[in-house]
């Protein structure tokens, strides 16, 4: 077995060139120093820290991001589908505070973005010493109450569940949904003629319920410009969302613009020259992936503003030659009338102290994922 080490940096950009070029990661847009760094300037109360495996050669091998937030407490179990007498014990396990968790992965995306192993090392070997190093920093790491490792499909379980010989507990969570787009789709017409009539007559009642909405694809410059009313129209939306670990600062999105350009789409949604709702999205590789939208709720019911972006996301999609639409988590009900599929998916968590670790472990497991009415809408 070779010899690893640990290097552990506190900012993307101390991390070595050769380090990246020696990954071979940066094809997924998720692994370059550009996309994390933007995460990382625009957001001020997230430390992030960067974990580098090395080999003997002092070539690095894998590759890990963590990230520390502060949640409160009652954000974490307000929308678990557990009794509310263990909700009162998980409260008072952490004595109803506001616990600093570190995060394995991006808070604000969802799927396996959090670790990274070059091809052709050993997968088990570099998957523990990542787990060793992420032990390491979390001892280090002051007033930290848990570690949150993130978001595993059910491929790479059967090497994740060692994160259990490091006393990490697993837990499900909502699930991806993904449109798996057909070849012969070449606009959203022929994606609409593979659709059963009555899913089929729902997307055209959403286009025309929302053809007063003036669409616009926004450029880093309009980004930066309409700033504020999108962060405040995206808040608007997560305060309607089960769960929000953290707030994103909008910030982001310019330096996302400004690094990606078309790549990463921003389209604004406006009604009599005011923005009432927006999308954002990364074409990454064969994926286009959704991220944060913002809708003004109040507008939403008479104008189809999010039955609109959901159209769009598939439009978009479409139009890029992606090969499936990662539409997210939430509102999976929603999502599966457009042909979304549940990706199933996998997180752990452990607390620092092992006391804690092993009074919370009954809890967790009683954690139910909240179940929802799966539509078939395809003819085929």
């Amino acid at each position: 077995m070779s010899t690893t080490k640990a290097l552990f940096f506190n900012a993307v950009n101390d991390i070595p060139k050769e380090y990246w070029q020696q990954l071979h990661c940066t094809k997924n847009t998720y692994y370059t120093p550009e996309f994390l760094h933007a995460y990382e300037i625009a957001n001020d109360d997230i430390v992030c820290r960067y974990i580098v495996i090395v080999n003997e050669k002092q070539e690095a091998t894998a590759f890990a991001i963590t990230q520390l937030v502060t949640i409160p407490i009652e954000t974490i179990t307000q929308n678990i589908k557990i009794s509310d007498t263990f909700k009162k014990r998980i409260n008072s396990l952490f004595c109803n505070s506001t616990p600093r968790i570190m995060f394995c992965g991006n808070v604000f995306l969802s799927g396996e973005y959090g670790t990274f192993i070059k091809e052709g090392e050993d997968l088990n070997e570099m998957f523990h010493a990542l787990a060793k190093a992420l032990k390491k920093l979390m001892k280090e790491t002051k007033k930290l109450q848990a570690v949150f490792v993130k978001d595993f499909k059910k491929s790479s379980l059967q090497l994740t569940d060692q994160l259990q010989d490091y006393k990490y507990i697993p837990m499900n969570v909502e699930p991806n949904m993904i449109i798996t787009l057909q070849p012969e789709w070449k606009s959203f017409d022929d994606y609409k003629n593979a659709l059963k009539s009555k899913y089929r007559v729902k997307a055209n009642k959403a286009d025309s319920k929302s053809e007063k909405l003036v669409v616009k694809r926004f450029t880093a410059q309009e980004v930066e410009h309409y700033k504020s009313e999108l962060q405040a129209l995206y808040e608007n939306t997560i305060a309607n969302a089960n769960f929000n670990a953290q707030v994103l600062n909008l910030n982001t999105y310019t330096h996302l613009k400004e690094s990606y350009g078309d790549q990463f789409i921003v389209k604004g949604y406006f009604l009599d020259d005011k923005l009432v709702g927006f999308l954002s999205a990364m074409v990454n590789q064969e994926n286009f992936d959704a991220h944060f939208i913002g809708l003004d709720y109040s507008l939403n019911k008479q104008y189809g503003i999010y039955p609109r972006i959901l159209n769009d996301y598939v439009r978009i999609g479409i139009e890029h030659g992606a090969k499936r639409i990662n539409l997210g988590r939430t509102a999976s009900e929603i999502k599966s009338t457009l042909g979304a599929k549940p990706q199933d998916l996998t997180c752990y968590i452990r607390h620092k102290k092992p006391l804690l670790n092993a009074a919370m472990r009954p809890f967790i497991k009683n954690i139910k994922i909240k179940s929802f009415k799966e539509h078939s809408p395809f003819k085929k």
